[in-house]
């Protein structure tokens, strides 16, 4: 099986995931912000942390890296969605949330994608 192959089928694998993860967390938590698709992209930024920390400090090789990090992890995260959740929350003039929802986003995600790297130099 060719790399494109084994990264569009992570690919696949990930955005099934994205999908049952999100519709469990939704479920759990009726709230204006989309705490789904923050988990999504918390988690998924941890997880690119420790593939990027495996890569770099433990000779993960460049194909495992790009099926994991650009397939797996690529089709788990959500940009486009919470960019999309962001912008309908200041349509709906619900302007903390918006801005609650981008900072927390960001930072937070940052701060979970250094965590991963973090243990993954352990």
């Amino acid at each position: 099986m060719t790399l494109a192959l084994l990264v569009a089928a992570a690919a696949a694998v990930g955005a099934g995931a994205r999908y049952a993860l999100d519709i469990a967390v939704q479920r759990r938590h009726v709230s204006v912000l989309p705490w789904g698709t923050f988990v999504i992209n918390v988690t998924g930024s941890f997880a690119l942390g420790l593939v990027t920390g495996f890569a770099t400090h433990h000779g993960l090789g460049s194909h495992w890296t790009a099926v994991l990090g650009a397939g797996l992890l690529g089709g788990y995260t959500t940009w486009s969605t919470f960019a999309w959740e962001t912008f309908a929350l200041a349509e709906q003039r619900r302007l903390g949330a918006a801005v609650l929802n981008l900072g927390g986003s960001v930072g937070i995600g940052l701060l979970a994608a250094a965590l991963g790297l973090a243990v993954a130099r352990i």
